[in-house]
């Protein structure tokens, strides 16, 4: 067999597919959850933390290129050696978040699902042979 011909039967199977499909789904969900993040949940964090915006958190590793920046991109644009810790935590609590998120989308989906499979399949009805003999049995109670 040909290696073309491997590749072809490997890429059009039904699982590679799938997963194709589910990567550029997840990839457009990502956007969705990064922005439910971005612009619903973070403000509310915000508001219990008292506005704290933690991606402009840092501290200087070195000061002989300076001190007192007015923010992260400053420091850097300096050339200043900074530890951005406050990038690590915001990195931190949108995966808390977006893991939670899609939590809960799993969990709503599972009780979904086990609803259609907790509903009864209807009864099969008369085969034809069954019918047949109901048509006899019919027939000879009207004579």
């Amino acid at each position: 067999m040909s290696f073309f011909k491997e590749f072809k039967e490997f890429a059009v199977k039904g699982n590679v597919m799938d997963l194709a499909v589910g990567v550029i789904i997840g990839g457009a969900f990502g956007k969705i959850v990064t922005s439910m993040v971005d612009n619903v949940l973070m403000p509310i964090v915000g508001l219990f933390t008292g506005g704290a915006d933690f991606s402009e958190k840092y501290t200087l590793l070195n000061t002989s290129k300076g001190s007192g920046f007015e923010s992260l991109a400053a420091a850097k644009e300096a050339g200043a050696p900074v530890l951005a810790y406050g990038a690590f935590i915001q990195s931190v609590l949108d995966f808390i978040i977006i893991a939670f998120i899609i939590f809960l989308l799993v969990k709503f989906m599972n009780r979904l699902r086990r609803k259609e499979e907790a509903a009864p399949a209807p009864p099969p009805g008369p085969s034809a042979e069954e019918k047949l003999l109901m048509e006899i049995r019919d027939a000879i109670r009207s004579k």
